[in-house]
């Protein structure tokens, strides 16, 4: 089976314009086919929108942007295309039309995906001639953000099928959750609507308005799901007993009608009017695009606060910056960490505080150790690099809002010691920053130094070996300037 380079987008509105951006920005080229007349012009502003959100969000080098080309014709969009995202109406028939189109025209080994939130794989690909390459890839907007795709088979979905799908998805930064049966909503969507269910009787019966309702969630129990979801955080709520005894303390409470989790209040117009009135009080003068921006660095802020700590979506997020980082060209000054300066990194000067300029360069040093594979693993075993002494000189400023990337250069190395030497600059090329650093590796558990793993000095010589040729740093070894 060939890898996936070209993709190609059936039906180009949010969720579509969401895949799009994320191919895109991932490398891939991208096809578009929507008949709507805005649908370029809508598609080009969602892109740019994750371009913004992207170079926010990831601290490691990013590959080329994908080339973005519009179709006349389902037919010729899914031509040349590895792997095709079906984004059409919600509507069983049509979907079914559409795919059996899509069938027909791809290449034999293309993968075939469905973004449809609910419907049943099997029946959505009754038409086709060849499901077996066919599967539902469900994502969540906005699409280039959020990390969460399902992947569900119908009963002619190939088990490689599945496989493929599962490593190219999470190849462009997503977490692919598999759901092993076919079910009407999947996971996600079925805990979702049962929420939703429960929100439009609070708003119907006068309990609480379109507004409330989202704070009890944003304020509340949204923040714990948004790293431990809701059967980790329950466990923690039945103390160290656990699980058992938070079901033994709390299952009760499951048998009084708290819910009305099969009843839905009737639509009316008054009662649909009602829901817009408030919502439209709820945003009042912010409009959709400066609200989708605020929902993206939202949720930029969340995920990178996650990174952190290595865990939920910030694992994810950090597993692929790792993955851009290892494929990043060598035989030069290696790019392993970028950004943009933060209003919390901003000084009573206005300008980067000076200990940021260390923290990046920190961030440089963690990207190539995770180059060289001290990752989890290893430190799980008991070794790590230890940063000994570091020299920083600062050569100009960096104010809010400014974009700078790294470069890293392996000056030396032995069995025990590395040491590096990075510059800071911003995105125009101007030089703000150099850090040079020299790291021990330590057997953590003994608390000495010792010799680093076989493989990872492997990977060390490797690297520098490409880096030979690269001249040293005029100002490396240099001291205070003033005795």
């Amino acid at each position: 089976m060939s890898a996936v380079r070209h993709c190609a987008i059936i039906g180009g509105g949010v969720i579509g314009g969401g895949w799009a951006a994320r191919f895109l920005l991932a490398g891939h080229d991208v096809t578009v086919f929507d008949p709507h007349p805005e649908a370029e012009r809508r598609l080009r502003e969602m892109v740019t929108l994750a371009e913004r959100a992207w170079k926010k969000l990831i601290a490691a080098p990013l590959p080329p942007m994908g080339h973005l080309h519009f179709a006349s014709t389902l037919a010729e969009a899914v031509a040349e295309a590895d792997l095709i995202q079906e984004s059409a109406p919600e509507v069983e028939s049509i979907k079914q039309k559409i795919l059996s189109e899509i069938d027909r025209a791809a290449k034999p080994d293309a993968l075939i995906c469905s973004s449809t939130s609910g419907l049943l794989p099997t029946r959505i690909s009754a038409e086709m001639q060849r499901p077996e390459r066919f599967l539902v890839a469900h994502p969540f907007n906005p699409v280039y953000l959020l990390p969460l795709v399902e992947l569900c088979g119908g009963e002619r979905t190939a088990p490689e099928t599945i496989a493929r799908a599962k490593a190219f998805f999470a190849s462009i930064g997503m977490h692919p959750l598999h759901v092993r049966k076919e079910i009407d909503g999947f996971i996600a969507d079925r805990l979702l609507e049962a929420l939703w269910r429960e929100a439009l009787w609070l708003v119907h019966d006068g309990v609480a308005t379109v507004e409330e309702v989202d704070d009890a969630i944003r304020f509340g129990a949204g923040m714990r799901w948004a790293f431990m979801g809701t059967f980790q955080i329950y466990r923690l709520a039945g103390g160290e007993a656990g699980m058992r005894h938070f079901m033994a303390q709390f299952g009760p409470a499951l048998q009084l009608p708290w819910t009305k989790l099969m009843d839905v209040p009737e639509l009316t117009d008054a009662f649909i009017d009602q829901i817009a009135v408030q919502s439209d009080d709820q945003s009042g003068s912010w409009g959709f695009r400066v609200l989708e921006a605020k929902r993206d660095d939202c949720l930029i802020s969340i995920m990178r606060a996650l990174k952190a700590q290595d865990f939920g979506a910030g694992a994810t997020l950090a597993s692929f910056e790792a993955q851009l980082g290892r494929t990043a060209p060598q035989g030069a000054p290696l790019r392993l960490y970028q950004g943009r300066v933060p209003p919390e990194w901003i000084d009573y000067n206005g300008h980067m505080n000076d200990s940021r300029y260390v923290e990046i360069c920190g961030y440089a040093t963690d990207a190539l150790l995770a180059k060289i594979g001290m990752d989890a693993a290893m430190l799980e075993r008991g070794f790590s690099y230890y940063t000994v002494e570091s020299h920083i000189r600062h050569l100009d400023e960096m104010k809010l809002g400014d974009g700078f990337f790294t470069t890293t250069q392996i000056l030396s190395h032995d069995e025990k010691r590395l040491r590096l030497y990075h510059r800071v600059l911003r995105n125009d090329g101007t030089e703000v920053a150099t850090g040079e650093q020299m790291l021990l590796h330590v057997d953590t558990r003994a608390h000495r130094a010792t010799e680093a793993a076989a493989e990872v000095q492997a990977k060390l010589g490797d690297l520098a070996t490409a880096q030979a040729g690269l001249p040293w740093p005029a100002e490396a070894g240099r001291a205070i300037g003033m005795k």
